[in-house]
């Protein structure tokens, strides 16, 4: 079985270079997006779609995929917090299920448990006006959720080049020779 990270380094990996990655949270309402740099560590919220119908909404998102040159999707998943698909989950599988055929780019989706509510907790906190909250809070938690994925990304990649300097140093050494100047008995 893949694990998430195994998609998550294939996602990433299979990309063209310097293809942006966008971020996607899908409400009942609005579609929040997210745009990542060309070099995948950092996302920015870019807009909210007040959605209409699916072919304009797919219709927009298209034009931002080609303006952006993203090269893949990141779609918030909301699982049950006890990490179960339900209906939301499986509203947002048939989004992008519909939508492969008109926009045929490499998808992945990730977790997306409480980012609204951390978004609008930082909201908040900054003390934004509730209109302001409104406007912002989509398409903020589209770039918490393309975040959380680059960073993971990111952790693997140098849990990975640390594993390989280990190695290297280990292969490096032969523990049965002692060192220059003697014996170690001496």
């Amino acid at each position: 079985m893949i694990s998430r990270d195994d998609e998550l380094v294939a996602f990433i990996d299979g990309l063209p270079p310097r293809a942006r990655l966008m971020g996607l949270d899908l409400g009942t309402k609005t579609i929040g997006l997210a745009l990542s740099d060309v070099e995948r560590r950092i996302a920015t919220p870019l807009e909210t779609i007040k959605r209409v119908k699916f072919t304009p909404d797919v219709g927009r998102i298209k034009d931002l995929v080609a303006r952006y040159e993203v090269g893949g999707l990141v779609f918030g998943l909301p699982l049950n917090m006890d990490g179960t698909e339900g209906p939301r989950s499986q509203a947002t599988r048939a989004f992008v299920r519909n939508m492969k055929p008109l926009l045929p780019l490499p998808v992945l989706f990730w977790d997306e448990r409480m980012s609204t509510m951390v978004v609008t907790r930082t909201l908040l906190d900054a003390d934004a006006s509730r209109a302001k909250r409104a406007d912002a809070v989509d398409k903020m938690a589209a770039a918490y959720i393309l975040q959380g994925a680059l960073d993971r990304y990111e952790r693997i990649a140098a849990d990975a080049e640390d594993a390989a300097d280990e190695a290297a140093l280990r292969s490096g050494l032969d523990l049965d020779t002692p060192p220059e100047g003697g014996a170690l008995d001496d």
